[in-house]
């Protein structure tokens, strides 16, 4: 079945790309979370609001891009060579109310540098395909790895105790931080300039 790629990029892996999510990539992704590879216990899921795996497959045949700019929760696939190796969601709620969750699936590719390679191209895909001012981050104050990721292209802006925090998460401590659509330009040159001097990992 083909896909809609939204954008591509050359890295030494190969060929890194964003697509539409399709519905033989539900697979992967459920046994991502019930198969060992999802630290549920790091990334502080709760167990209740994941659900067992076919509400998360529900979940994702619901999030397969429709088109539609009224479609509140959407998934992409993160493919190298044509071979998902992870996801991005995007959760809409109004214009400035917007988050982004993402995991790199296959285990052996983190802390590759894809997550920084793509953050570019992911948040101009969101700004691009939906009628959204504002995107959110919320990072667990102990994942050091996505927050020195994030930290190469956007400050904190709130640091504190969620209660209610986006997606599957438990309440606990939260790095919070704003998106805007023109701070995308600057990612892209950040991009650059690390690639410049090969710290993009």
């Amino acid at each position: 079945m083909s896909f809609t790629e939204h954008s591509s990029v050359q890295i030494p892996l190969g060929k890194l790309a964003l697509t539409d999510l399709k519905k033989g990539d539900i697979d992967a992704i459920v046994d991502f979370w019930y198969g060992g590879s999802a630290d549920h216990e790091f990334l502080g899921v709760d167990k209740l609001k994941l659900g067992h795996p076919d509400d998360t497959r529900l979940r994702f045949e619901k999030a397969i891009r429709t088109g539609e700019k009224s479609q509140e929760t959407i998934a992409f696939a993160i493919r190298l060579n044509d071979k998902m190796i992870g996801y991005t969601l995007l959760n809409r709620y109004t214009p400035e109310i917007n988050y982004s969750h993402w995991h790199i699936m296959t285990t052996s590719l983190r802390g590759s540098g894809i997550s920084t390679t793509m953050y570019p191209y992911r948040l101009k895909m969101y700004f691009d395909l939906f009628p959204i001012s504002r995107l959110i981050h919320q990072t667990r104050t102990r994942n050091i790895a996505v927050n020195r990721m994030l930290d190469k292209y956007i400050p904190i802006a709130e640091t504190g105790y969620l209660t209610s925090p986006d997606g599957v998460a438990l309440p606990g401590d939260f790095h919070t931080r704003y998106v805007l659509a023109g701070d995308i330009p600057g990612f892209f040159k950040t991009l650059a300039l690390m690639k410049e001097n090969k710290t993009d990992k």
